[in-house]
């Protein structure tokens, strides 16, 4: 991925965003001491780059009835991939997918994960889960993960309070 080269201007533009989204183009102009079009110009161009990604809202989970916050550790099974060029010297078809492409595509079905990342070390995901409460953690966690085949282990953790919870990324 090439870095986007990023002036003051786009930098303080960047910073505002982060802190509201919905400001108007007039607003961000007057704080970054510029007029409305070219500080709309940069912003649209941060957005063409794909600097900025979208914009949304962001919820409180405890008022919305997600209360209970989990990071699981998920570990998959280690099946020998076969390539293309071995499996025509073993006169075998290849795979169609593997159990990471499998697993990934089911993540994105869960909706009670709002992040997963594909980790290094012992466990081979971690995932952000939100849910109601521990009835409702126990449910996704009989009925959804470990029922798919791919898993083999699972660690769960989960929060006892928000330290910090910031979607700011620091701009240097």
């Amino acid at each position: 991925m090439t870095k986007i080269a990023l002036d003051k201007t786009d930098r303080k533009i960047l910073s505002i965003l982060q802190t509201d989204g919905r400001l108007s183009n007039q607003d961000v102009a007057e704080q970054v001491n510029l007029s409305p079009s070219p500080c709309l110009r940069r912003i649209k161009r941060l957005e063409e780059e794909g600097v900025i990604r979208q914009y949304v809202a962001l919820l409180d989970p405890d008022k919305i009835g997600l209360g209970l916050l989990a990071y699981v550790n998920v570990r998959l099974e280690k099946h020998s991939e076969v390539t293309a060029g071995t499996a025509r010297v073993l006169g075998v078809n290849p795979p169609v997918s593997s159990p990471r492409a499998d697993f990934a595509v089911a993540v994105e079905q869960w909706p009670e994960v709002v992040a997963c990342y594909a980790m290094t070390g012992e466990m081979d995901y971690l995932l952000r889960v939100h849910v109601e409460d521990m009835d409702h953690f126990s449910r996704f966690m009989m009925s959804t993960l470990l029922r798919h085949p791919a898993v083999l282990d699972v660690k769960s953790s989960f929060a006892l309070q928000r330290v910090k919870d910031t979607t700011a990324l620091p701009l240097v």
